[in-house]
C-alpha cells in the first residue's frame, strides 16, 4: 500500500513538472516571436483551466517565460545599437539620459497592459538601458497581469476572448516600433528641446 501511494505521488508530481514545463515553454515561445504581443493575461488563465497547478505558480511562470524572451529582444536590440553609425550614437547618447528616467515605468505598463512591447523594449535596447532593470521591471509588469490571468482562469475566462485580437496588436506593435525607433535615429531630440527652452526664454 505504501509503495502505491508512493508510486501515485511520484507520477503526480511528474505530472506537475510536466505541466509548468509546457506553460513555460508555451509563454516563452509565443512572446518570442516578434511583434505578436500575445495576451499573457490569456495563456495564465488558458493554463489554469487546462491544468491543475497552483494559480500563484502559474502567474509567476508565464511571468518568467515572457520576460526571458523579451529580454531576448532587448539583448538583441542592445547589441545593435554597439554598430550604428557614429552620429546616431550621438544621438542616442543625448536622449538617453531623458528617456531613461521614464523608462522603468514605461516598462512595466507595456508589460501590464495589452499595448504592444516592442515599441518599449526595442528603442530600450538601442540606448543600451541596464540590462538588470529591464528584466526587472519587464517581470513585475508581467506578473502583475500573470496572476490575474491565472485567477480568473479558475473562474472562466470565456468573457475575457472578444477583449483580445492578436492580429490587430500585432499591426500596431509594427508600425508603433518603427516610427519610434525612425523618430530616435532620425531626430534630434536635444536640439529641439533646445529650441522650445530657448523659446520659452525669450521675453513676451
Amino acid at each position: 500500500m505504501l509503495v502505491q501511494r508512493r508510486i501515485k505521488a511520484g507520477i503526480e508530481a511528474l505530472e506537475l513538472l510536466y505541466e509548468f514545463l509546457s506553460i513555460l515553454l508555451t509563454s516563452f515561445v509565443l512572446n518570442l516571436i516578434p511583434f505578436f504581443s500575445p495576451s499573457n493575461l490569456l495563456v495564465a488563465s488558458n493554463a489554469a483551466l487546462l491544468t491543475k497547478a497552483d494559480p500563484f505558480a502559474i502567474g509567476f511562470v508565464v511571468a518568467f517565460g515572457s520576460a526571458s524572451a523579451k529580454f531576448i529582444h532587448y539583448m538583441i536590440s542592445f547589441f545593435v545599437g554597439g554598430h550604428l553609425r557614429e552620429k546616431q550614437k550621438e544621438r542616442f547618447d543625448a536622449t538617453a539620459p531623458k528617456v531613461k528616467r521614464w523608462a522603468f515605468l514605461a516598462l512595466f505598463v507595456a508589460a501590464a497592459t495589452p499595448i504592444p512591447d516592442e515599441p518599449v523594449v526595442i528603442p530600450l535596447g538601442l540606448l543600451k538601458y541596464s540590462p538588470l532593470k529591464f528584466y526587472l521591471a519587464f517581470f513585475t509588469g508581467k506578473l502583475s497581469i500573470t496572476m490575474v490571468g491565472a485567477f480568473l482562469g479558475r473562474a472562466g475566462q470565456e468573457f475575457l476572448a472578444p477583449l483580445m485580437n492578436e492580429e490587430i496588436l500585432m499591426a500596431i506593435s509594427i508600425i508603433l516600433t518603427i516610427l519610434v525607433t525612425i523618430l530616435l535615429l532620425k531626430i534630434d531630440v536635444e536640439k529641439i528641446a533646445h529650441k522650445v527652452l530657448k523659446r520659452k526664454a525669450k521675453p513676451s
